[in-house]
């Protein structure tokens, strides 16, 4: 066994490298044998020049409420995480039937709400949720596709299956680290991808960009920009690698104006007509006039706009309140009423503390679960109970008893395992197992021959580390990194 492995333990966990004790599985095995010639020293020197390479590149993210340093390098692990084809086909079939699915549950819960007369989703759920948007009922956006860009987060749990944790519908950030750390890896181990056939993943920005064109109300060559919030949002690094690669406008609400029912963008030439946003704004703050009246990111009279077909959103105003982990309970059953069809990917087992034998369950069981707010992200507002002191969980149990329909549970997934090169106390730089999710990307656009439905997902992903020894929070914002995802052609 190479000596980079020498203390490597497999601890109970599913280990996504090693099958046994040495034995990596049949799509490691080729990445081993490279690292079992390669010394710690060397691996380290590598590690170095990739740190480097996000250093000059100002690959970062905002910690919000960290006083000392707000702005960071993204933390990056070396050994990316591998998937065979056989696996990811089956990833691939299961996230375009969710993406389907939740499609058609906006289309109806925005239109004729089949659904909720009939009773498979809870009415007062969906009307309850911070995020439905009551105003839009009766209106469809171009194509009736609410969801353009998703990103959906999934888990490996102790019986080697993959769950859906959660679904994320309106802002999905992260896709810039997959796009940056392959770039990365292609200069600092070149050698691996001329050996191993892994599926590229560069041709993301040009993708989007056909996808929000082909939104455009009225023009066969649009006008597309990219809606930020500013320099200080947590994802700006994003919103300005993306626009850059699309080779479109990074623009800010106060660069945008509407005269006339339509959307103009200010340049010095005098003002430009804009027929598509890439907005990374949340509703709220869209528009002063319709939402919330005290922001100063959105642009006045956008919605007047929107209404009139004038200028198209990505993603669709409402989009939220399918990715409110309330309504996330009920995805398999929208797969099942839509299509017709079982769910390929399953969801993590919940429970709804707005039902009363749930929240008693959960209520009684604060130190086995893990429980979540339902329109929080990132790692906030979030109680990991056997992690918890006995105060926390007792102010927990006092919010849901307040608001029991702002919140879940699940139980603690054993999350899978991947080494990860880092700095062990007083020993240096070795391999330890560090927990993992995976968030790949999926687009909603027009047919192709590739993607005849329309949906496309972008082979790998996110894959998320969480990267301090026993936690299983893998978000940045709490001390989380990425791999590179490396998903293989062909036959396993």
């Amino acid at each position: 066994m190479t000596s980079l492995f020498a203390d490597y333990r497999l601890d109970g966990f599913y280990d996504e490298l090693f099958a046994n004790p040495g034995e990596p599985r049949p799509h490691y095995r080729q990445l081993f044998q490279q690292l079992a010639v390669m010394g710690r020293d060397e691996f380290e020197r590598y590690r170095r020049l990739a740190d480097n390479a996000f250093l000059k590149q100002g690959i970062t993210f905002t910690v919000y409420g960290d006083e000392a340093a707000t702005e960071r390098i993204f933390p990056f692990d070396m050994l990316p995480r591998v998937i065979p084809h056989s696996e990811w086909a089956r990833m691939d079939a299961g996230l375009k039937q969710r993406i389907t699915a939740l499609n058609l549950f906006l289309a109806d819960v925005y239109g004729p709400q089949r659904i909720l007369r009939e009773g498979v989703v809870p009415r007062d759920l969906v009307e309850g949720a911070t995020s439905f948007r009551p105003d839009f009922v009766g209106f469809q956006p171009p194509g009736g596709v609410f969801v353009h860009v998703a990103g959906i987060d999934l888990v490996r749990g102790a019986d080697g299956g993959f769950r859906v944790l959660e679904d994320n519908l309106r802002c999905p950030s992260g896709v810039s680290y997959v796009l940056e750390n392959r770039t990365v890896m292609k200069r600092v181990f070149p050698q691996l991808f001329a050996q191993m056939r892994v599926r590229p993943v560069h041709h993301y920005p040009e993708r989007l960009l056909d996808n929000l064109k082909a939104l455009a109300p009225h023009k066969a060559d649009p006008t597309v920009v990219v809606l930020t919030p500013g320099v200080f949002n947590s994802a700006y690094f994003e919103h300005c690698f993306l626009a850059l690669q699309m080779g479109i406008e990074l623009v800010e609400g106060q660069d945008l104006v509407v005269e006339q029912d339509k959307v103009f963008m200010k340049t010095t030439r005098g003002l430009r007509p804009v027929d598509v946003i890439y907005r990374r704004i949340d509703d709220d703050f869209l528009d002063p006039e319709v939402f919330r009246s005290d922001t100063v990111l959105g642009v006045p009279g956008l919605v007047r706009a929107y209404r009139a077909g004038n200028v198209a959103l990505a993603n669709a105003i409402g989009t939220g309140v399918a990715d409110d982990k309330a309504v996330y309970y009920y995805v398999p059953a929208m797969i099942r009423y839509y299509l017709g069809e079982e769910p390929i990917l399953p969801n993590v087992e919940t429970y709804l503390c707005a039902v009363e034998n749930d929240r008693r369950y959960v209520l009684e069981h604060l130190d086995q679960l893990v429980v979540k707010a339902v329109n929080e992200a990132g790692g906030y507002g979030m109680l990991i109970g056997p992690h918890a002191t006995e105060a926390e969980r007792e102010e927990f149990g006092r919010r849901i008893r307040a608001n029991p329909r702002n919140y879940i549970a699940q139980p603690v997934v054993a999350l899978s395992r991947h080494p990860s090169f880092v700095d062990s106390a007083g020993a240096g730089s070795a391999f330890e197992g560090r927990h993992i999710d995976l968030r790949p990307y999926v687009l909603c656009g027009p047919p192709t021959p590739a993607d005849p439905d329309g949906v496309y997902v972008l082979p790998g992903g996110l894959t998320r580390v969480a990267l301090k020894r026993g936690s299983l929070v893998v978000n940045s914002s709490q001390g989380g990194g990425s791999k590179d995802t490396w998903v293989l052609y062909g036959e396993d």
